[in-house]
């Protein structure tokens, strides 16, 4: 999300950043281009509008002008006024009532509810601790339910069957029944949607909203939508009395003009996204980490949140062990180490958060994909024991059998084993916990980042 985007503001920011002084001539045009910017990323003309009047008040004030690095200060408008846009800071699910709290998901067909409910789930059972159970009352959708029972089988949540034959309605209060029969701490309710908002399937929602009487009421966008997702966002919000969004995902849109609209015209806060497909791939919203990445500043605290919530800490301190004890670092332990960088969402995600990347050509972008790192697991995988542990047995008629067992060129081959070089190189520098060790080095490099980098 935001690539777009976030290359043209940080081409536009690098511009001024050390220049010891600004006139209102270079801010006016500065602000052109960011306005441009944001236009292409199918943000909402008014927020655009909104957004360039605030920073051009403070960019042209005291603030700014007066600044000992004005183009520091500018960066730092920029930043504040997209955080403002946001919504300050992240707003979580509030679950603070008498069990069971009810959620109600809301949205148009294909927006991604059902997902986004197994998600949620997911993340109140492993990150809240609560006792989830699920239900879907979309009685209109093909196997929607049966959708829904997979999915609640995959994250390990209760799952209180329905039935196509039954009214929606119902089957929110019978499950609500069974939700306080079995203790259970949240109920999540899957409504049905439809192609386009219409009166009827409004009605229903209502009805629905009525008969379970949710705490939080959750509207589901797909943000590739753009300016249509907060014109819809609206629409619902005229319904029922949302109380927050969740974008879904947004890892295929590379604009990010439905996060920079959705907010500032519903007046609902984002409060979680959708990064990915997979159960786990559904993030908190913050609007500074976000705004950060945006303007190229990276985001180290949600870097380092993946590494606790994915890295194994047993497998790490094992590893540290290991090579404290001199015993090297392997294949093995190098195709670890690709496992947890994808469970973690890629590459292209790790590098997306890395202070600085912004600036990086996009030629050397291009090169940073996911696909090598499948590449080279299959490669390790078509190795024997002995070349895994043994490295440098492997010669010639050896990367022939390798190359072929993983589908893949010597070419190819020699270049995992360059890299797993320069790993066991790194390894060796920082010495105890290898990633673990290297994601702590830099939650320390929180004071030496730019301004709104954290």
């Amino acid at each position: 999300m935001f690539d777009s985007l976030s290359q043209r503001l940080t081409q536009s920011m690098q511009k001024l950043r050390g220049k010891g002084r600004l006139t209102e001539d270079s801010i006016r045009e500065t602000l052109r281009e960011v306005r441009i910017a944001l236009l292409e990323a199918d943000v909402a003309l008014p927020v655009v509008q909104s957004f360039i009047a605030q920073v051009k008040a403070r960019a042209l004030g005291q603030e700014v002008i007066s600044s000992l690095q004005p183009g520091q200060a500018l960066v730092k408008v920029v930043h504040d006024e997209l955080v403002s846009v946001m919504g300050e800071e992240n707003e979580a699910l509030d679950l603070n009532a008498a069990p069971p709290v009810v959620v109600l998901l809301a949205g148009l067909q294909g927006s991604g509810k059902t997902t986004t409910t197994a998600k949620l789930a997911k993340h109140l059972k492993e990150v809240a601790r609560k006792k989830v159970m699920v239900v879907s009352c979309d009685v209109y959708r093909p196997a929607a339910i049966d959708q829904l029972e997979t999915l609640a089988e995959q994250v390990d949540v209760l799952f209180q069957p329905s039935n196509i034959a039954d009214k929606p309605v119902d089957i929110a209060s019978q499950a609500l029944e069974a939700a306080r029969r079995q203790f259970v701490d949240v109920l999540l309710v899957d409504t049905a949607g439809r192609l386009h908002v219409d009166e009827g399937m409004m009605d229903e929602i209502r009805q629905l909203h009525a008969a379970v009487n949710p705490h939080e009421t959750l509207f589901v966008v797909d943000s590739m939508t753009g300016q249509d997702a907060a014109n819809t966002a609206r629409a619902f919000g005229d319904a029922l009395p949302l109380t927050g969004v969740v974008l879904t995902k947004t890892d295929g849109d590379a604009r990010g003009g439905a996060a920079l609209s959705v907010r500032q015209i519903t007046g609902k806060p984002i409060k979680f996204v959708g990064v990915g497909e997979k159960t786990d791939a559904l993030q908190p919203f913050h609007p500074e980490r976000v705004a950060s990445r945006i303007l190229g500043m990276g985001d180290v605290l949600s870097l380092v949140e993946d590494v606790q919530r994915h890295v194994d800490q047993d497998k790490a301190e094992k590893l540290a062990r290991k090579i404290k004890k001199g015993k090297g670092f392997d294949l093995v332990d190098f195709r670890s180490q690709l496992e947890q960088m994808q469970s973690m969402g890629g590459l292209g995600n790790l590098v997306d958060k890395m202070p600085g990347m912004g600036q990086l050509p996009e030629q050397v972008k291009d090169r940073v994909n996911d696909r090598q790192t499948v590449s080279m697991i299959a490669i390790i995988n078509s190795m024997t024991p002995q070349e895994r542990r043994f490295p440098d047995v492997i010669r010639g008629s050896r990367k022939r059998r390798i190359a072929a067992g993983s589908g893949t060129n010597i070419q190819e081959v020699n270049r995992m084993l360059k890299q797993f070089s320069q790993m066991q190189r790194m390894m060796k520098k920082f010495g105890k916990g290898g990633m673990k060790s290297m994601m702590r080095k830099m939650a320390g490099m929180k004071g030496q980042l730019p301004p709104g980098a954290f």
